[in-house]
């Protein structure tokens, strides 16, 4: 295992920059997840701490000690890609066996690390077929095989999952987790999906045109996501977000939306306070829309159910709203529902730089 530290990486094609300059500190054992939309440069990133792409400035820290110069083959790091990468004139054995042949360990050990690893990852009885008779499932698992069988200090995942079904992505993404729990080795893994993110990670890292835009636990980035980007790229489905002003009635500080004013819970007045009238961003997550009696009139347009939840896309004002409710709601398409918002857990953003609000810690 290692601990892995970018410090000021950066990469450029001609006057192109793909990453801006960027430190990042992947603690030893850990379980961090790069994630972002397409064109990011998440995966340019994870080339690099292989040595698969090279950096136009900055460095690669490994427990320490520099491996920006060194190749590949020299770094220590397993990469399972999202392609499986599999010579397809092999078996699965002697997909598991190349790195030790290459490097020349002996064949006893061969046999043992491949039956240690095929019975883990439950390949054992798929050694002898070739690349083109195994599913996209074991496919991967092979790749995966393959990497385990080098004992690497670090794994690096290119998106591994997003070329198979959901239900395969489910147990597969499950089965890494396992992994790392068992092994506790460094690992690096890219995805432009959150709910993966969210799953494996120790710590999420959220980039966005080739900056780091946050990054912590998982949680902590779904409770007080850094700016409306990371709001809604973080949680499906994602954050609603409505234009807004501070407003105070009777002398108690709250927020206007549309027809809808609600006072504010005690960690954002200070915020609010003598900024009556200024827009803000309202943030409210889909299950934090509630049916209140009192509340303002929406308008049903489409309703999914998922059998555990159900999901309604409302039209407010001409405003739409996503609402996620337990269970199964009796609401149709056409009908309408009175709706408010759950104000303990509300996000307030600056309209301007869409940069979280500062709220008072505790109150």
């Amino acid at each position: 295992m290692a601990g892995v530290e970018l410090v000021n990486v950066a990469k450029r094609y001609g006057k192109q920059a793909v990453l801006h300059p960027l430190s990042l500190t992947i603690p030893d054992g850990s379980f961090t997840v790069l994630v972002g939309p397409s064109g990011c440069g998440k995966s340019t990133l994870l080339r690099m701490l292989a040595g698969l792409e090279s950096l136009s400035e900055g460095a690669i820290m490994m427990d320490s000690v520099a491996i920006t110069d060194r190749d590949p083959a020299d770094r220590d790091i397993a990469m399972v890609f999202q392609s499986y990468a599999l010579y397809p004139h092999l078996t699965v054995a002697e997909n598991l066996a190349f790195h030790m042949q290459v490097k020349k360990v002996k064949r006893e050990e061969q046999r043992s690390k491949i039956a240690r690893i095929a019975g883990i990852l439950g390949i054992d009885k798929l050694l002898d077929r070739y690349p083109r008779a195994l599913s996209g499932g074991q496919r991967q698992r092979v790749a995966m095989g393959r990497a385990m069988v080098r004992n690497p200090q670090v794994f690096l995942f290119d998106e591994p999952l997003s070329n198979l079904d959901a239900q395969l992505r489910m147990e597969l993404r499950a089965e890494i987790k396992s992994l790392h729990q068992r092994f506790k080795t460094t690992m690096v893994y890219v995805t432009h999906d959150q709910v993966e993110a969210m799953t494996l990670a120790d710590q999420i890292v959220v980039m966005r045109e080739g900056r780091i835009v946050q990054q912590g636990a998982p949680l902590t980035l779904y409770d007080r996501p850094a700016d409306t980007f990371v709001a809604r790229f973080i949680g499906s489905p994602p954050m609603n977000l409505l234009a807004a002003q501070f407003s105070a009635r009777n002398g108690i500080i709250g927020v206007q939306c549309q027809d809808l004013w609600q006072p504010l819970p005690p960690r954002w007045v200070d915020v609010a306070q003598g900024r009556e009238g200024t827009d803000v961003t309202l943030g409210v997550r889909p299950h934090d829309l509630l049916e209140a009696a009192t509340g303002t009139l929406a308008y049903v347009q489409v309703v999914e159910v998922t059998g555990e939840s159900t999901l309604l896309h409302l039209d407010w004002q001409g405003q739409p709203l996503h609402m996620q409710c337990a269970g199964r709601h009796g609401a149709s398409a056409g009908g309408a529902i009175r709706i408010g918002f759950n104000m303990e857990k509300l996000h307030l953003f600056d309209p301007e730089t869409g940069q979280r609000l500062a709220e008072t810690p505790g109150a």
